[in-house]
């Protein structure tokens, strides 16, 4: 009977412990809702990157970096053959250059025909006050040969010269007109229409005009030139940045966590060929709208890591509300009612030495 009294009173003590522990418990509030109310955790997890040839395509000829190895920003880390792209450009630079040759040319021609233009009408200006020289000498001849037959022609009703005399006097003024007529005439071609108002310096000579505006036409030739020209030089630039698209650099320090591509592969425009792992490196906290509710983004937060109790800072940059499942429901004891539960991811500070995967403790 002695061991039989000794297993019931064994019982009777753990049921009385265990009725006494969960009173206490129900009298601190130390249930497991209580305590996930007044603690988070949340493990580190550093933001990854995943890197592509932007729109630019080829063989992979290097590959300068291996997994797990520590890039900076701007580092090469692949390459892609641009000989083609090479090749592609030193053909637009050599028609860029004909271009230029063109159009130094025909500037050339343009100029050498408004400098004719402008000769040719000088010219023109010194014939044309020549020849009006030459019809004012006219007119004054046939004014003296006016004056000579009329007076002539008087004394020979007087009788005091011969017919001879008389014929001479009217010979001689029918030169000079014929004379006037072709000095005006040849006034008249030079002028080209162009009423004379006395002013070489005023006139427009229509052949003047239109030699000028041949010339003119050349500008269009130049113009069409200079616009082929930055037409190819936009192309140039495009090649160009291809160009320097076939070799990929790393956005930021980080480490290689995987390479994708390897080389002598052919790689495919915007598709992953590196996975990044950044220096940016944050944790999720999830809390009750109660708690929520005091924060905001941009508070600092300082959270603990489990291994070291090392104290992390942190700065608050995203606040939302969480998904359903990560609501509290109706599981206590006390019969609380469901309650939004909000995500609040923190970013650590940069100057903090902490490695991604490290569980982290927020008190509450």
């Amino acid at each position: 009977m002695a061991p039989k009294r000794k297993a019931i009173r064994a019982g009777i003590f753990f049921i009385v412990l265990l009725l006494v522990s969960g009173l206490i418990l129900m009298y601190r509030g130390n249930d497991a809702v209580i305590l996930a109310t007044e603690r988070k955790d949340g493990i580190l997890t550093a933001e990854q990157v995943k890197l592509s040839f932007d729109s630019v395509g080829g063989r992979l000829i290097n590959e300068a970096v291996r997994e797990g190895q520590e890039v900076t920003a701007g580092q090469v880390v692949m390459e892609i053959d641009a000989t083609d792209t090479n090749l592609a450009i030193e053909k637009l630079k050599a028609q860029i250059a004909q271009l230029d040759a063109q159009i130094q040319s025909t500037s050339g021609t343009m100029r050498t025909n408004l400098f004719r233009a402008d000769n040719d009408e000088q010219q023109s200006f010194r014939q044309i006050d020549s020849q009006r020289g030459a019809v004012s000498a006219a007119r004054a001849t046939l004014s003296n040969a006016e004056l000579d037959y009329n007076r002539k022609a008087e004394l020979f009703k007087d009788g005091a010269i011969a017919k001879a005399q008389l014929d001479d006097a009217t010979m001689a003024l029918n030169v000079a007109r014929a004379n006037v007529e072709t000095q005006q005439q040849l006034l008249d071609r030079l002028l080209a229409g162009v009423a004379d108002n006395g002013s070489t310096d005023s006139l427009n000579l229509p052949t003047i005009a239109q030699e000028r505006a041949t010339a003119e036409n050349i500008r269009n030739d130049i113009a069409a030139l200079t616009e082929q020209k930055k037409f190819l030089e936009v192309q140039l630039k495009e090649l160009e940045v291809a160009k320097s698209r076939l070799t990929l650099h790393a956005p930021e320090d980080g480490k290689i966590l995987s390479v994708l591509q390897k080389q002598g592969e052919m790689v495919a425009p915007n598709v992953p060929v590196i996975l990044l792992e950044t220096k940016r490196i944050y944790y999720d906290i999830y809390l009750s709208e109660e708690q929520a509710v005091n924060l905001r983004e941009g508070d600092e937060i300082t959270c603990t890591t489990v291994a070291g109790n090392k104290k992390v800072r942190g700065t608050i940059r995203l606040l939302t509300q969480a998904p359903g499942f990560a609501d509290l429901k109706q599981s206590r004891e006390k019969g609380q009612a469901d309650l939004s539960a909000f995500q609040v991811r923190i970013y650590i500070d940069a100057n903090e030495n902490v490695l991604a995967g490290q569980t982290v403790t927020v008190e509450l």
